[in-house]
């Protein structure tokens, strides 16, 4: 059996994509995408031209062309948004990891009341691939997929970082620092952070090891519980682990 070297890891894979040459038309689109994702409301073009830092015929020509796939589409106003396009590409990302997670993620919401997402890392962010929310679950929290926050922080960030060692780390992100709390994750099988994203709200996140690819993290995310902590990151970690097995 032929062994794998460093070099091609998947975190030496990520640092060698990272550092391939741009192209900056390529680059507008996506973040036009991306702008537009952000977004609670339509956008117009001067408003995309001005948050991308253009002119207004150069956001019209990237807008008609992701509006020709049905990324984007143009309302009875003239503003723009998500189109229905973003949702079958959506469907490919990490088809598998969905596939296997679903059922899991649903059970888990339902036994903890709580919302129940997988998150990869996009980096220096975590994104939200996929969440569900508990039946009955009023006052619970929502984790919307496309969702990111900073990889630094929250349990999802740690639970990645902590399946990945400390020199697979440094090549992946070289200089950025490898959490204390993510040693501790690799010990205790789950991640734990409280106030760091929201305050007043808490994760608790386990790693997915996912095959040929980089990790990802199964977590719960929640205001305040009667259970105690240590066995919501059991139960994480044991959700974790069956979708780990359904991905082999």
């Amino acid at each position: 059996m032929a062994s794998t070297s460093a070099r091609d890891s998947p975190a030496s894979q990520a640092t060698t994509a990272s550092l391939a040459p741009q192209s900056q038309t390529l680059s507008r689109g996506i973040r036009v995408l991306e702008i537009l994702a952000d977004a609670t409301h339509g956008m117009t073009i001067a408003d995309v031209a001005a948050a991308l830092g253009v002119h207004r015929s150069i956001a019209y020509r990237i807008l008609r062309t992701l509006e020709a796939h049905a990324l984007v589409l143009r309302d009875a106003t003239g503003s723009f948004r998500i189109g229905p396009g973003m949702a079958a590409l959506a469907r490919g990302v990490a088809r598998n990891l969905q596939s296997a997670a679903l059922p899991e993620l649903t059970a888990l919401s339902a036994s903890l009341q709580m919302t129940a997402f997988i998150a990869v890392r996009d980096r220096r962010e975590c994104v939200t691939l996929v969440a569900v929310e508990p039946p009955h679950g009023e006052g619970t929290l929502v984790q919307r997929p496309g969702s990111r926050h900073s990889f630094s922080a929250g349990a999802p960030g740690i639970a990645i970082q902590s399946a990945l060692t400390e020199d697979e780390w440094e090549r992946l992100a070289p200089g950025e620092p490898y959490r204390s709390e993510s040693r501790l994750a690799a010990r205790t099988g789950y991640a734990l952070s409280h106030d760091e994203v929201i305050p007043g709200v808490s994760s608790v996140g386990a790693a997915v090891r996912v095959p040929g690819q980089l990790p990802a993290a199964l977590a719960v995310v929640y205001l305040s519980s009667d259970v105690p902590t240590a066995d919501i990151g059991a139960r994480v970690a044991r959700s974790a682990a069956t979708i780990e097995r359904n991905l082999r």
